[in-house]
């Protein structure tokens, strides 16, 4: 297990070293936008049907307070873990690689990796399905000429992001800011039409829904989905102007997603019963909104919408393949994965990352995969990821490791609760997803072992450790079983 690194005192303008061709750097408030931008995608355009279909008013509640909660945990996790671990870049990686060695960061990183590009598949569908209430040949996202318009637009982002990671976060910062003016419309509009009799209504559920655990089970992957982003300041540390700024973008930005993720959800409960939402199609704000203001208020968010899924996806894409850059440079990952172009961009790792999106549009045309299989999918891949990084910061926590500002011994009491809760929190999300969920994951995560031993072959040591090759065949009976299943029926997206 490789030791911790020392590091100064980040307390005050700490200096992050600069990747390879990259002098623009990254500020506070491109990082909060990166941060926004990532979290609101296309997951909250559907939160009210999403939340609804399984739940009632008081687990929908409960499911909030819980995730908030615990998402606020994780937040504050990354950013105890950006001061106290100034030397580790790319968190998601590198905090999972000092935990448990080279294969654990090197399958921290790849599920990060594969959660974000099914998740950028998920947002093309999407905005497509968005797309298709204005022209009906693009249906609900998956026909063949949603496929094409996915694609050219998936291309577009491509070569844009090519041309610079610093005008591409300046872009995604517009359209942050832009997106979230639907939502604030959306947001005061319910407020006025709010009726506490319609929210009080079966408020615990009714003859349809499962006892409240269940319901409460239900919602997990959707606020899960919607929050996910959460720690792209922390992806994306080793290009901040100064390391304190990570800690804090990732606050800034949970505050912001939290309000404005809770508003939406609950006030929705207010205007509609749950069996109406439940029935709701989606992005359901639409009809939501339509209900109280009439047509305009559903082209608005449609509109909204479309906004909201092109930042995601410049978002996400930029997150994507750093998640393949750093590990690539720390010899986890293959080399050829390391090549910048002339503007500092990863270019082999984004032409890998929107190669294997495109793949998966053209399954979506055959298999007519739906929007929240996707991200189900998407969602269950990272919560290892997170899980690994809760679990480091425990640790550092409990042995005292890393650098600490003045006042440390008053931080580190803090810290300990703080990264415990957020490991009991990424356990009770696997426990939420279910078995259907890690099994599936097996079978995107087993192949990643083909891609980590090539990496590896040729060096001095062995690629895999005695207990590596234990958790390689774990996780390959896993995959096996999964397959298996998938083959008889008996597991299924």
């Amino acid at each position: 297990m490789p030791a911790e690194p020392s590091a100064p005192s980040p307390a005050v303008a700490l200096k992050v070293p600069q990747a390879p061709n990259t002098p623009a750097r990254l500020g506070l408030g491109l990082l909060v936008a990166l941060v926004v931008g990532s979290v609101l995608g296309s997951g909250i355009f559907g939160l009210p049907q999403n939340m609804a279909r399984g739940a009632g008013a008081g687990a929908v509640l409960i499911a909030w307070c819980i995730s908030g909660f615990g998402m606020l945990m994780l937040a504050l996790t990354y950013q105890m873990l950006a001061l106290r671990q100034p030397l580790l870049n790319n968190g998601v990686f590198a905090y999972a690689r000092a935990l448990s060695g080279d294969y654990v960061g090197f399958n921290s990183a790849w599920g990060y990796w594969v959660s974000a590009w099914i998740g950028n598949v998920g947002y093309l569908v999407a905005a497509f399905s968005a797309l298709g209430y204005f022209f009906p040949a693009f249906g609900d996202g998956n026909t063949p000429a949603a496929t094409v318009g996915a694609s050219v637009v998936l291309w577009l982002v491509h070569f844009m992001v090519l041309r610079g990671i610093k005008g591409a976060a300046v872009l995604n910062g517009m359209v942050t800011v832009a997106k979230v003016v639907p939502l604030l419309v959306f947001i005061a509009v319910l407020v006025v039409a709010f009726q506490a009799s319609t929210f009080s209504l079966d408020f615990w559920g009714n003859a349809a829904l499962p006892p409240v655990l269940e319901q409460v089970k239900s919602t997990m992957l959707v606020t899960v989905w919607v929050f996910i982003g959460i720690e792209g300041a922390s992806v994306y540390s080793s290009r901040a102007k100064r390391r304190a700024d990570v800690g804090r973008a990732t606050v800034i930005g949970y505050g912001i997603c939290l309000a404005l993720l809770m508003a939406v959800s609950l006030l929705s409960m207010g205007v509609l019963s749950q069996p109406q939402l439940a029935g709701l199609k989606n992005p359901s704000m639409a009809p939501v909104l339509e209900q109280v203001v009439g047509h305009w208020g559903a082209v608005l968010v449609y509109v909204g919408l479309i906004l909201s899924v092109g930042g995601g996806l410049l978002a996400w894409t930029l997150l994507a393949a750093e998640s393949l850059f750093s590990p690539a440079n720390e010899g986890v990952m293959p080399r050829w994965l390391t090549r910048q172009n002339p503007h500092g961009v990863p270019a082999n790792a984004l032409w890998l990352t929107n190669g294997m999106v495109q793949v998966f549009l053209l399954i979506t045309l055959f298999s007519n995969a739906s929007y929240l299989a996707l991200i189900s999918l998407s969602t269950a891949m990272i919560l290892l990821p997170y899980l690994w990084s809760a679990a480091f910061a425990l640790r550092t926590a409990w042995r005292g490791e890393g650098s600490l500002p003045a006042g440390s011994s008053q931080h580190r009491a803090a810290d300990l609760p703080v990264a415990a809760l957020a490991c009991v929190y990424c356990v009770w999300l696997l426990y939420a997803a279910g078995l259907q969920y890690v099994l599936l994951s097996a079978v995107l995560y087993a192949p990643g072992a083909a891609l980590y031993y090539g990496a590896r072959r040729g060096l001095t040591k062995p690629a895999f450790t005695s207990a590596e090759k234990i958790a390689l065949a774990a996780l390959v009976l896993l995959a096996v079983v999964a397959v298996a299943m998938l083959g008889n029926g008996s597991l299924a997206l």
